[in-house]
């Protein structure tokens, strides 16, 4: 069952045009759990209750925007169509309600085998906030990490929760091939490479898992509201597990 955001935790709302085809929802509590929690329910409510010429949703940090078919929404020309969108968008967040998805607890364990090879930059991050490797690892480990977003790549996760203590400046200058896998950390965020891209993260371990396959029905293995947590894994494990991934 649904339940209702504590009208406390609702952060201020603004909405504004991007081009003419999309309104842009932005809740204005800064990147925290409730603006979260808000952005899910406003999405889930869009998904139970689309409105005609409703084309998809994109959650962000702090935003959602709402991209829609102008000339279905204006019904052939009788509506401006931003402006009954816009209409439409305020009563569905006057009875805004936290989504099913974004109150399940269940955890997705993320295997990685920090350092070496797959972790380049670990020892650079231990140095650089005065902890051991040892310990950058157990930090690293330690929480239930939030999705907040899928972006800048498919399927890769910006993730909420990082200790604070793990916060290591990007790279001067980024590497022209980052492998599929690689988690990494730039300044207070943490994140996984889900396809081979050029990038300036710290990079301090590699999943054996597929975060993306445009074969599968749902392409990415993670999606925002999620909860997942880093499982340290020694090499062996990596290849077994990655050998797994593999198989049709």
């Amino acid at each position: 069952m649904s339940t209702a955001l504590p009208p406390s935790e609702m952060p201020p709302v603004r909405l504004y045009p991007l081009g003419d085809a999309a309104v842009v929802v932005e809740f204005g509590g800064g990147i925290s759990p409730a603006t979260h929690r808000a952005i899910a329910g406003f999405s889930g409510r869009l998904a139970r209750q689309p409105f005609v010429g409703l084309r998809e949703v994109v959650p962000a940090f702090t935003t959602l925007t709402v991209y829609y078919d102008p000339w279905l929404v204006s019904e052939n020309g009788q509506y401006a169509p931003h402006a009954r969108v816009v209409e439409q968008l305020k009563k569905l967040l006057a009875a805004a309600e936290e989504s099913e998805a974004a109150t399940k607890t269940e955890i997705v364990e993320i295997p990685v085998c920090y350092g070496g090879a797959f972790g380049p930059d670990l020892e650079f991050v231990a140095a650089h906030t005065g902890l051991s490797v040892a310990e950058v690892i157990a930090r690293h480990t330690a929480p239930d990490y939030l999705v907040h977003m899928i972006g800048f790549a498919p399927g890769f996760p910006y993730l909420g929760g990082m200790d604070e203590r793990l916060a290591t400046p990007r790279r001067p200058e980024p590497r022209p091939l980052v492998p599929a896998g690689t988690v990494g950390i730039a300044g207070p965020q943490t994140g996984i490479y889900s396809l081979p891209t050029p990038g300036g993260w710290q990079l301090i371990g590699r999943t054996p898992l597929r975060l993306f396959n445009p074969e599968w029905a749902a392409p990415s293995r993670l999606r925002a509201g999620q909860r997942l947590r880093f499982v340290a894994i020694l090499e062996a494990e990596f290849v077994e597990i990655q050998q797994q991934e593999l198989q049709p």
